[in-house]
């Protein structure tokens, strides 16, 4: 397994020594690839003098914070309804170890949900997605996988979806949301979406984004690691919206019992930060929108390059990311000894001196040559080539840009029959 050495998408790889099973040599999260905002290191250097952690779900500011950023999206929400924690993962474990039962996912699905659930002991089914998008289980899939596992004895009790997904970088029509989300409520499912993408959408006025608490709000959380977006990838954050029902009160307060159990705390300046930006300052919210855009258009042609050379790929929505399918590249790749996903990883990622991690890492079967690619890595190698993209017109017309995007078409265009 190849892990990165050095910082920034473009870091050096190496060969990690125990091999690729364990769960920190997992991959990178995609990441924006820009300098920090100088408003949001200046907010953060202000509360560098806070030396005490935020309490256990984090203090009123940052709750009220986030209270107002789901009613901009239209879910009105009660800071007493709202739990903070240092991050999605520490947040989503604390949750998922509060609820109980077995976990539902879509496959593929980010590559750090599976192991949560088996962290706490449960099982976790994953469910293919529909022809469309990622993100949501097949509808039908879920009903037959809920009545299979609970005939064999399982006990499926939690769905977790996403809104705007990683690994696809695609988000789920409408319909498509509400038919998943009316099989989990027929099959007596709690919803846990992450959300943490949803504000990175490539067109945000061609693509409309619905959140499962509007539709099952009494039984759907949602979770929003805020460095999606909204904060640098080092600076963990992450907010929670439970239903404000009684179980939902109860469901919130476990989970502070095992985010304070766990020390699970968010760091004080790190919450003055957090909730800076959960209220979307002219500065965040034109990064936010900037960012979204210069990954849409370097992630659309990636796609373009992808789809010249054979492979498949649903055109990328969101994130900075899409998912490839080289199957049809298979007798290319055979020549170079690639046979399977794992394969694919290390080759494809050697050529390309980026991540580019096998479909086995987001639950994806191994004989499919399927890779995340990420657009981070073709921003520029340096943070002036990065911000030079995010401030250019045409940020493919750059040569740095341009070059990487050469060097994926020409790797590609290599495996051609």
């Amino acid at each position: 397994m190849a892990e990165r050495t050095t910082d920034g998408p473009a870091g050096a790889w190496r060969l990690a020594p125990e091999g690729r099973g364990p769960v920190r040599y997992g991959p990178p999260a995609p990441e924006p690839g820009l300098p920090v905002l100088p408003e949001l290191r200046a907010v953060l250097a202000g509360a560098a003098d806070r030396a005490a952690p935020e309490p256990p779900g984090g203090g009123s500011p940052v709750r009220e914070a986030a209270c107002r950023h789901w009613a901009r999206r239209g879910l009105p929400t009660e800071p007493q309804n709202v739990a903070a924690g240092p991050g999605a993962p520490a947040l989503l474990l604390a949750l998922l170890g509060a609820y109980g039962g077995d976990v539902l996912l879509p496959r593929p699905c980010p590559a750090w949900w599976t192991p949560q659930v088996r962290l706490l002991g449960r099982r976790a089914y994953h469910v293919p997605t529909p022809a469309e998008c990622g993100g949501v289980p097949d509808p039908y899939a879920l009903l037959e996988t809920v009545r299979r596992v609970r005939a064999e004895g399982g006990d499926p009790r939690v769905l977790l979806l996403s809104v705007a997904d990683d690994p696809t970088g695609t988000v789920p029509p409408p319909e498509m949301l509400r038919e998943a989300c009316e099989a989990a409520e027929g099959a007596g499912l709690f919803v846990v979406s992450d959300e943490s993408w949803r504000d990175t959408v490539h067109r945000p006025h061609d693509t409309l984004v619905l959140s499962p608490a509007e539709m099952l709000p009494a039984t759907a959380a949602v979770l929003v690691d805020l460095s999606g977006a909204l904060l640098p990838g080092g600076w963990s954050a992450a907010v929670a919206r439970f239903p404000a029902t009684p179980r939902g009160t109860w469901l919130r307060a476990r989970t502070l019992d095992i985010l304070t159990a766990t020390g699970a705390l968010v760091a004080g300046p790190v919450a003055v930060a957090a909730a800076y930006a959960l209220d979307e300052p002219d500065a965040v919210a034109g990064r936010a929108y900037a960012a979204a855009a210069l990954h849409g258009a370097v992630a659309a042609a990636a796609h373009r390059e992808l789809l010249a050379a054979g492979a498949l790929a649903r055109p990328p929505q969101a994130g900075r990311h899409l998912y490839a399918d080289l199957t049809p590249l298979r007798t290319g790749l055979a020549r170079h000894g690639v046979g399977d996903a794992m394969e694919l990883e290390d080759w494809l990622g050697g050529r390309l001196g980026s991540p580019t991690p096998g479909g086995q890492r987001f639950a994806d079967e191994l004989g499919a040559l399927r890779v995340r690619l990420s657009t981070g890595p073709l921003l520029g190698a340096t943070p002036q080539e990065r911000l030079a993209a995010l401030g250019s017109r045409d940020p493919l017309d750059l040569p740095h840009v341009r070059g990487a995007l050469t060097l994926l078409g020409s790797v590609l265009a290599g495996l051609a029959d």
